[in-house]
């Protein structure tokens, strides 16, 4: 059955969302291109990309995106820049999905990403396509353009929950000895595994993400958390993704207060970690975090999900925590035109000192 992709103007969000959800639930789709990261994302940063909506001859959904648009800078001037599932605006973007594509109903990924593919070469509004944060085997990276760059590769770290189980609970004995110790050094200082909670409502959820900004003032360069649009989009996220299960806002206790929180997102088995604060280390050799880590491990194996990831990162901190990993690529891929490869062809003629 033929496929027919095609671009359109952004509809409102509640026509949107049922059309979004009904998709999702016929879909393997990731987290991060689910409704409630999807809605969430809308909401808080008032975006207005394009909508890709690919249809088969009964002109039933199979795939959705959303398609940024926007002039990025490069070395030889701004170039008119496509953004799957982004915007092109770098604050807007600031969230960084991951597990990016196409979503699509299960089984018709290839041929979405075609019917994709035929859609970009009838838009003559674009010179680069910008996907972020996919996964190496995409079928959107079989695209037929002109040339495809990778711009950069990370890391996936991820706890084997399974493994974990297997042995018997002890997730210290799949680590290395140097973070063993650290580990069994932090549940020392502390007086054992810190007590955990999730937010339980909404005033409890917005209590808790205001503990996190504050944990995390000054602890970065470059801190999200100083973004109100961040912080905003973070709250609308959590609050959701509550309510359906989704996502789980957790908080780490002893007696001597708060040790740490996460955001996790629980999605087809997995729990991952999105955001993270920890108190102040009480020793110097004490690791916060590591032990709230740790401690999470032991909640979702209890629970039998089947991994905990850490999401990308080439942190030091997650590679020490992990049995496992995979990776995620972000790509630039350019299209062909033959106005533009004529003038490329003349601006390197113009270098080519004259001969003799």
């Amino acid at each position: 059955m033929a496929l027919t992709a095609h671009f359109s103007c952004l509809p409102d969000t509640a026509e949107l969302a049922p059309r979004w959800q009904a998709l999702e639930g016929a879909s393997d789709a990731s987290f991060f291109v689910g409704w409630t990261w999807t809605g969430s994302w809308l909401e808080s940063y008032g975006v207005r990309p394009d909508l890709l909506t690919v249809t088969d001859e009964e002109g039933k959904d199979v795939a959705l995106a959303l398609i940024g648009h926007a002039m990025q800078p490069r070395l030889l001037g701004r170039c008119a820049t496509l953004s799957l599932n982004q915007s092109g605006d770098p604050a807007a973007d600031r969230p960084y999905v991951e597990y990016n594509g196409l979503l699509t109903a299960t089984g018709r990924e290839g041929r979405a990403a075609q019917a994709f593919h035929a859609a970009l070469l009838r838009r003559a509004d674009w010179r680069a396509l910008r996907v972020s944060g996919i996964a190496p085997n995409s079928p959107l990276l079989s695209l037929s353009l002109r040339r495809a760059t990778r711009l950069d590769r990370s890391p996936v770290y991820q706890v084997d929950l399974d493994a974990v189980r297997a042995a018997a609970g002890d997730y210290l004995s799949l680590l290395s000895a140097n973070t063993r110790s650290q580990i069994r050094r932090a549940i020392k200082d502390h007086g054992g595994m810190p007590n955990i909670a999730a937010a339980q409502s909404a005033p409890e959820a917005e209590s808790w993400l205001e503990d996190m900004r504050v944990l995390n003032e000054g602890r970065h360069d470059d801190n999200a958390w100083a973004d109100p649009a961040f912080r905003r989009f973070v709250a609308i996220l959590v609050e959701r993704g509550r309510v359906t299960g989704e996502v789980e806002l957790l908080r780490f206790t002893d007696d001597g207060g708060t040790v740490g929180l996460l955001v996790n997102f629980i999605h087809r088995g997995q729990a991952m970690n999105y955001q993270s604060a920890f108190a102040a280390p009480r020793t110097p050799k004490d690791k916060p975090g590591l032990l709230c880590h740790a401690a999470a491990v032991a909640h979702y194996a209890d629970r039998h999900l089947g991994l905990y990831s850490l999401l990308a990162g080439k942190d030091r901190y997650k590679q020490s925590l992990a049995t496992r990993e995979e990776a995620l690529e972000w790509w630039q891929i350019e299209r062909f035109s033959p106005r533009l490869e004529a003038e490329a062809l003349l601006r390197r003629l113009a270098k080519r000192p004259a001969s003799a």
